[in-house]
């Protein structure tokens, strides 16, 4: 079974930044093309990014040029580099192997002054 462990998210005023981690175990981590995605209270899980095994990335327009996925394969680690924070921002960032059967508990991002 595919395990997810995400780290680092917390509060931060906008303007701020934040660096996601997620630990992933169970898999052959490498092979497989990964993807962050975010729930705001009372909304839908939405995609952030994804990244595939060799490292190139897509995001949602709404992150483009903020947000940065990058992977460490050594370390079975997929990373999420947050910039420019919004309050919209705010919300439990999860990730996953695509296409997205099994889940971590995810890490709060609240971005608030």
């Amino acid at each position: 079974q595919v395990q997810f462990v995400e780290s680092g998210g917390g509060l931060v005023q906008p303007g701020g930044s934040l660096k996601l981690s997620c630990v992933v175990s169970g898999t052959l981590f490498s092979f497989y093309s990964m993807g962050w995605y975010r729930q705001a209270p009372g909304k839908q899980r939405e995609l952030v990014g994804t990244i595939t095994g060799g490292g190139s990335a897509n995001y949602a327009d709404s992150v483009k040029g903020r947000f940065t996925i990058s992977r460490d394969n050594a370390k079975n680690t997929v990373y999420l580099q947050m910039t420019s924070l919004k309050p919209e921002d705010t919300a439990v960032y999860y990730c996953t192997q695509l296409p997205g059967v099994s889940w971590g508990q995810g890490t709060q991002v609240t971005v608030s002054s």
